[in-house]
């Protein structure tokens, strides 16, 4: 094993960049694998694509001729393309991606056969809806389940395979996958926001959200990802001394892009294209052999499906390469983690950012009523804004002074933060100014440019000029679950916000004064979820529970919001999810919670025993043969200056081998008795509570082992290695 560990070391060391094909300029071959409006014009009739453009615009139900006639064109572009089989791809609750190919081959007669792509089948398929985690939702004897096209995300080929974007439901209509509340969500946020958008005479207005990610990942070299079975089973390390060199020096932020990763990047980035994803910025990130890679802002529902078709591409483009990628949010202890920051914002479809300051007065009062909605809509539902990013990854890097604490707070910049101020303390609601607008009490709303505000790197939830960065989302989330939450909790805020408008104008207000008033006393309520400070310390955890928010730090506690009454009020409400799917939803969390936490505890003890052990037991065999030869050949009274040291060290290793033995055997056996908890809250939390603080003690004993067994014997490839070979 220590030889193979080595031999690993020598590959990685002896590998050169993999040349890429040139393709071109980027605009002569971008979307060239998507069926996109410009592939459409080739293969479709016009009044067949504008039948698509309605469906995608405003929502309505594809007409089932059309859709033969879609998916004939969509057969004859793919085919033209090298595909040979077609797959419904869609998002169950794995996390991952799911797809199952079938051909387009079907027999048309003896011997004879022809490639056929219906309608029907374009719109719909049946998986196995029982093979996928429901919740509870589905028993195995309950199997049928339906997966259906959604014309909102273009279909795209890879290989030979025809990708359809889907939803997917069971058999009684219940949502089993991600895409599903996102869409629905998606809808209630714009139909909510252009309503509101009426009393700012923008009537009509069609409002998107919009997404911007910016995935971060770690990269390293096959052959020693291959000598390491926690990383290749649990996507982290699960025991590793930390290099005397990592991130201290803050030499890799920004830095050079090493030539083996650039070569990665250049042939990633040409795929990306060619699916239509907008890639724009590649940059080292903090810690030795982390990256990152961002588009521009697209639409919330296809920039979700384009990051997932990145994360699955990343794999295997890195393998040609040489490499492995690492999602998980912490794969190496003592160096930064991996987050997914997910920069949201609200925007009138070929129009203006509902989060960006106006140059009027009356622009400028919309901006801020919407920030008051979202402030209220983050206030109310921090807790549930914290559930959405959890998990048992996302864990080890919230709260460690490197990324967001599990503390749900908005940053605002002094110059926003005082605008809101200065309504609380104003008398006058409304003053008519000499030019047409309004006024919050200082003459004439100000111009208000809050990008230039210092940004807060600390806070989770930052207000960053147009839009708001939710930087705890962790790398390898589907972040659909966070998108549709701030959508859902938006949607159901700003439709309580029109309500509130709508009394005080009965009442007699005029609409500008009760907009202010509502933003006023909104304002008012939600301030305490504005923190501009450093959401690291401890004096804001304290702080922040004074103020009522949401400080739990137990994931499977976290869990429980989805639960909450008013949780369940408002997805009822906005119609993105019914209680069953939030109770489905929970029910899936906890279960996932509870077997990627036993998976690294059956690991943690396999490798304990199989690897560590028995080099640590070689070792201390070859001390005790060199302490006994030192016996044997000098006098006793130098036998203790000549053989202490070894001694010691002999000790040493039986106490850290006896209690690694020791906790992996016992480790074991919690994990047969949690098995058998039926309920799926309790079972997480005693996984959580009980095998998660023997992890980081077994850990202990078998980090200081390989600091003291010789290092051309240690099995496995250590720290420095694995963070500094690309």
């Amino acid at each position: 094993m220590a030889n193979s560990r080595f031999r690993a070391v020598d590959t990685a060391f002896s590998r050169k960049p993999v040349e890429t094909d040139a393709q071109g300029t980027v605009s002569e071959y971008f979307g060239c694998n998507v069926f996109s409006r410009k592939n459409m014009r080739k293969y479709l009739p016009s009044y067949v694509r504008r039948g698509i453009y309605e469906s995608i615009e405003e929502g309505r139900t594809l007409d089932k001729n059309l859709a033969e006639s879609v998916a004939e064109g969509m057969k004859r572009w793919a085919m033209d393309m090298g595909a040979t089989h077609y797959t419904h791809w869609f998002q169950p609750l794995t996390g991952e991606t799911a797809e199952k190919h079938d051909s387009f081959i079907q027999p048309s007669g003896p011997g004879d056969a022809m490639e056929s792509f219906t309608g029907k089948v374009l719109c719909q398929q049946e998986p196995d809806a029982s093979s996928f985690p429901s919740g509870g939702l589905r028993n195995t004897f309950e199997a049928r389940g339906y997966t259906a096209w959604d014309p909102s995300s273009p279909s795209f080929v890879i290989g030979d395979t025809l990708c359809i974007p889907t939803v997917f439901i069971s058999y009684t209509g219940e949502a089993l996958d991600y895409k599903t509340p996102l869409l629905r969500s998606g809808w209630a946020v714009g139909k909510a926001a252009s309503d509101l958008l009426e009393y700012f005479d923008m009537e009509s207005a069609r409002v998107i959200p919009y997404l911007g990610w910016e995935q971060e990942f770690f990269l390293i070299d096959s052959a020693l990802y291959a000598h390491r079975p926690d990383l290749l089973l649990t996507g982290r390390t699960l025991m590793g001394h930390e290099s005397a060199k990592s991130q201290q020096l803050e030499d890799h932020y920004f830095g050079s892009i090493p030539q083996r990763v650039l070569s990665f990047f250049r042939e990633l980035e040409t795929e990306c294209y060619k699916l239509g994803i907008p890639i724009k910025t590649r940059h080292n990130e903090v810690a030795p052999n982390q990256f990152e890679i961002a588009p521009v802002y697209e639409e919330a529902n296809l920039a979700i499906d384009h990051n997932l078709m990145l994360m699955s591409m990343m794999k295997p483009v890195a393998k040609r390469h040489g490499f492995r990628v690492l999602f998980h949010e912490k794969p190496y202890r003592g160096v930064n983690g991996s987050g997914k920051h997910c920069n949201w914002s609200l925007g009138v479809y070929d129009g203006p950012g509902l989060f960006g300051p106006g140059r009027t007065d009356s622009e400028n009062l919309r901006f801020l009523a919407f920030m008051s909605v979202v402030l209220m809509a983050v206030y109310r539902n921090n807790g549930l804004l914290k559930a959405s990013i959890a998990s048992s990854s996302n864990a080890h890097r919230l709260g460690a002074n490197e990324a967001p604490p599990m503390i749900i707070s908005v940053f605002l910049g002094s110059q926003l933060r005082e605008v809101f101020e200065e309504m609380l303390k104003s008398k006058s609601i409304v003053k008519m100014g000499k030019r047409p607008g309004y006024s919050i009490g200082i003459p004439q709303i100000p111009e208000i440019l809050v990008d230039n505000t210092d940004r807060n790197r600390t806070s989770p939830f930052a207000f960053v000029g147009d839009r708001f960065e939710f930087r705890a989302v962790g790398s390898s989330a589907n972040c659909s679950l966070a998108i549709t939450t701030i959508n859902t909790i938006v949607a159901d805020e700003l439709v309580l916000f029109r309500s509130k408008l709508d009394e005080k104008i009965s009442a007699g207000a005029s609409k500008e004064q009760a907009i202010l008033e509502t933003v006023r006393e909104y304002y008012g309520t939600c301030k305490g979820v504005c923190f501009d400070g450093n959401n690291y310390s401890d004096e804001w955890r304290e702080e922040a529970a004074r103020r009522g928010l949401d400080c739990e730090m137990s994931v499977p506690k976290v869990y429980d919001a989805f639960l909450r009454e008013d949780t369940i009020r408002a997805y009822e409400r906005t119609k993105v999810l019914t209680k069953g799917e939030l109770e489905a939803r929970a029910e899936v969390l906890w279960e996932q919670y509870s077997l990627k936490t036993e998976i690294e505890a059956r690991v943690m003890s396999d490798m304990v025993l199989n690897h560590i052990l028995p080099v640590a037991t070689s070792y201390q065999t070859m001390l005790l043969e060199n302490v006994s030869k030192i016996k044997d050949t000098f006098p006793p009274e130098e036998f203790d200056a000549l053989a202490g040291n070894e001694v010691d060290l002999i000790r040493d290793i039986s106490r850290h081998m006896y209690e690694a033995r020791r906790m992996a055997r016992e480790t074991d056996l919690l994990c047969d008795r949690l098995e058998r908890i039926e309920d799926a809250r309790e079972r997480a939390l005693g996984f959580c509570e009980t095998i998660r603080p023997y992890l980081d003690d077994e850990r202990e004993h078998a980090d200081s082992l390989e600091m003291i067994v010789d290092d051309q014997m240690w099995p496995l490839p250590k720290y420095r290695e694995m963070l500094f070979i690309h």
